[in-house]
């Protein structure tokens, strides 16, 4: 039987990447608490963060994974606290911000 209560778990990364492709242009970058793209509009992440994070991962998609973990936990958490009953699926969830991340074949 476990006795003690473990705390509640930080929060998870800043949504700040893709970094912005040039000046005035709006980057690909999530509008919480709706996680959808302030750019385009699409959930986030969109096709163009797709693309644009895979770029500045390159080569290091440990990192792209933890990156992409943290901010499915506070999309989690936002998404959840928007609407506690009809909330997204876990799964949903993790084939939006994560299944899209691994390399193919």
């Amino acid at each position: 039987m476990i006795t003690t209560r473990l705390s509640a778990p930080n929060r998870g990364p800043r949504p700040e990447r893709p970094h912005a492709t040039g000046a005035g242009v709006v980057p690909h970058t999530p509008l919480r608490p709706m996680w959808c793209c302030r750019a385009d509009g699409q959930p986030w992440p969109c096709g163009e963060a797709r693309l644009l994070l895979r770029v500045e991962y390159d080569g290091n998609l440990a990192g792209l994974s933890i990156y992409l973990a943290g901010l499915m936990y506070e999309a989690m958490r936002d998404l959840y606290h928007l609407n506690p009953h009809d909330g997204p699926e876990p799964a949903a969830l993790f084939t939006r911000f994560i299944a899209w991340s691994r390399r193919a074949g």
